[in-house]
């Protein structure tokens, strides 16, 4: 993920967990809070494991949220992960941050396919 995405100063998360809407799964909580550009955060405690284990879960989380950048409204999102996140796979951890998304509702409605227009038919 590059880094004009990244939220990295801890008076952004402070604001992020003080004014932030969340939802949650069961492995991960996601915090939502106004912001003018699209920037996100990953925050994994001393909980989830040692330090590789922590660094290998927020790597995952940054992949996992990748695809999704020109999808997400602008705002601050901070993913908390809980516990039992170091032993998630990855697919489970891509399907729960897509769930998250949508239940944040902060993914923009798809733009229509192009080609032909709707009702019509191609011959």
């Amino acid at each position: 993920m590059q880094k004009r995405y990244r939220l990295q100063k801890n008076k952004a998360f402070q604001y992020v967990y003080h004014r932030g809407k969340s939802v949650s799964c069961r492995d991960l909580v996601m915090l939502q809070a106004k912001g003018r550009g699209l920037q996100v955060g990953f925050s994994v405690s001393k909980k989830v494991g040692n330090a590789v284990t922590r660094n290998r879960v927020k790597r995952r989380l940054r992949e996992c949220f990748r695809p999704h950048l020109g999808d997400v409204k602008n705002g601050l999102y901070v993913i908390v992960a809980r516990p039992s996140a170091a032993h998630a796979t990855f697919a489970e951890l891509q399907r729960q941050v897509l769930q998250l998304l949508r239940k944040q509702d902060a993914l923009r409605p798809a733009a229509p396919q192009s080609g032909a227009p709707q009702g019509e038919s191609r011959r």
